[in-house]
């Protein structure tokens, strides 16, 4: 299990979002058998986690900007 989450976190955003793409239209297509189901379904909710994650850490690199004397400081945009 913990070696699924390690190489999820490895993989590209990209190759996972194609990797959850091919569960879900074999889940849709419903020709797999009830644990195959729960096991791809498994799998698929773990690629989720990992890409939130990943967008998340995207998000809080992106709300950083570098000031003009070398600091990191917090982006929030006015309205």
């Amino acid at each position: 299990m913990a070696n699924t989450k390690k190489e999820n976190n490895d993989k590209k955003f990209e190759e996972l979002m194609t990797e959850l793409e091919v569960i879900v239209k074999d889940l849709e297509n419903g020709n797999t058998d009830l644990e195959n189901s729960i096991a791809k379904y498994t799998e698929a909710m773990k690629i989720v986690k990992t890409c939130s994650d990943k967008l998340n850490q995207a998000t809080e690199a992106v709300n950083q900007i570098l000031k003009d004397n070398g600091e990191i400081e917090s982006f929030e945009v006015e309205e």
